[in-house]
């Protein structure tokens, strides 16, 4: 039987750090990073390709904001579905060619996703996720008096604008992936999802805040019962004590040596932590499966059992 993949991309798939941030850019490296992805594909797994949108979505907010004397400034929610859409086309353009190139004609398809997130999540009441531009202290009382937005001081560089991240809870549109899946590779919950509330009538609304995307990649996982989740980031393998002389990678990791290296810290909470807490519930739910967490170029390696960290029930 075939194997289900989630891939989770992570920013260092749809971007280089040394590179210019514009949309020029970003297509050399999606075209890289696809090449990547069609391999999976071509050893014969169905994945599907879930992305983040954190840079994009931020310069997105910050042109909105900086031509709202010329044009009305967007929502939060609809800067992610913009975000959404340029990643997702980037991606199915690329895609499509790396295919193309070996003979394999499969559709790629970029579904446009929602993603239900609580309103009562803890989340809301303490934003952290900063978002666009940096603004003086008085440009920031003004706008949390105009627009009710959140402000915080950002390591003494000026104010920005902090939303919430909360835990998805469905994806909207799972029955839409559900039937695509078979007969195309699916581009869902890009940046992980369009945040939105549902209201007593069943009328959905968006929300200002930014979704995880390896939560939103499990959650994908979990619906699909994906066989793997591949979290794809920066480095090759999970380690502790990163960054020190004693650093230790990690090729394996149990739901019990993962939770008690969280509890004693050794994940960051703005980049590991995530991917091991969305690789752990992911198993949590499924015993009999796997999560990996490897780098983009190590990947084919990394299904091969050759590198990555694999994390597993016990």
């Amino acid at each position: 039987m075939t194997e289900r993949i989630v891939i989770a991309l992570g920013g260092n798939a749809l971007q280089s750090g040394k590179g210019e941030a514009t949309a020029e850019a970003q297509l050399n490296v999606v075209k890289k990073t696809c090449e990547h992805v069609a391999q999976i594909s071509g050893q014969g797994y169905e994945i599907a390709v879930v992305h983040g949108n954190g840079p994009q979505v931020g310069r997105i907010v910050m042109a909105s904001e900086a031509a709202k004397d010329v044009t009305p400034s967007m929502p939060f929610d609809v800067c992610g579905a913009m975000s959404q859409g340029y990643i997702g086309y980037h991606i199915q353009q690329c895609l499509k060619y790396a295919l193309n190139k070996d003979n394999r004609n499969i559709p790629v398809v970029t579904v446009a996703t929602q993603m239900i997130v609580d309103e009562k999540d803890p989340a809301f009441q303490k934003p952290t996720k900063p978002i666009g531009p940096f603004y003086t202290e008085e440009e920031a009382k003004e706008l949390e008096a105009s627009k009710g937005w959140t402000m915080k001081e950002d390591a003494g560089r000026g104010w920005r604008r902090v939303v919430a991240s909360p835990i998805p809870k469905r994806i909207v549109e799972i029955d839409a992936v559900r039937q695509l899946w078979d007969r195309s590779i699916v581009i869902t919950c890009g940046g992980g999802g369009i945040p939105v509330v549902e209201r007593m009538d069943g009328h959905l609304e968006g929300v200002a805040a930014v979704i995880d995307k390896d939560f939103a990649a499990e959650l994908l996982a979990e619906d699909v019962e994906a066989d793997i989740l591949m979290i794809l980031t920066e480095v090759e393998k999970v380690a502790i004590n990163f960054n020190k002389p004693d650093q230790e990678d990690l090729d394996h990791l149990t739901l019990a040596e993962a939770a008690r290296y969280i509890e004693e810290g050794q994940f960051p909470a703005g980049s590991m932590l995530p991917k091991v807490e969305a690789a752990m519930k992911f198993v949590r739910r499924f015993p009999s499966k796997k999560a990996i967490i490897t780098s983009l170029d190590k990947a084919v390696e990394a299904l091969a059992g050759e590198t990555g960290t694999v994390i597993t029930f016990n």
